[in-house]
């Protein structure tokens, strides 16, 4: 049973999507980094200065009640709160995060198609 998992273990498959996750876990906090530093920033300035994290519809009021300016605001006060615009933000992180897996995968088989073909031997 040991010798059964140390093959399935090493073989590539399982190698790669170990290196995967591991480059996703890395990856990701530079995409929200993106998302939340360099693209919403001037698609709410365009939208009238609008910060998308502080979108937030309020169920319940807290103590003091609203209307609150910010989410921290809201939390502060107790407040129970839908928080849609980081679903927005998260949302846009999504995307630019799978757009840049594409790139990547594009630019990978793209590598693997341009290989040299060996020579076939001589008959």
């Amino acid at each position: 049973m040991l010798k059964e998992f140390k093959e399935f273990a090493v073989q590539g498959n399982v190698m790669d999507m170990a290196v995967g996750i591991i480059m996703g876990g890395v990856f990701t906090p530079i995409a929200n980094s993106v998302v939340s530093d360099v693209v919403m920033p001037p698609i709410g300035l365009a939208l009238g200065g609008v910060d998308f994290k502080n979108l937030l519809m309020v169920l319940k009021e807290g103590t003091p009640a609203g209307p609150y300016a910010t989410l921290d605001a809201a939390k502060a006060a107790g407040a129970v709160t839908i928080n849609y615009g980081n679903t927005l933000n998260t949302i846009v992180s999504f995307l630019v995060t799978s757009f840049a897996v594409f790139l990547l995968v594009k630019a990978m088989n793209k590598m693997r198609r341009e290989q040299p073909k060996a020579a076939e031997p001589a008959k």
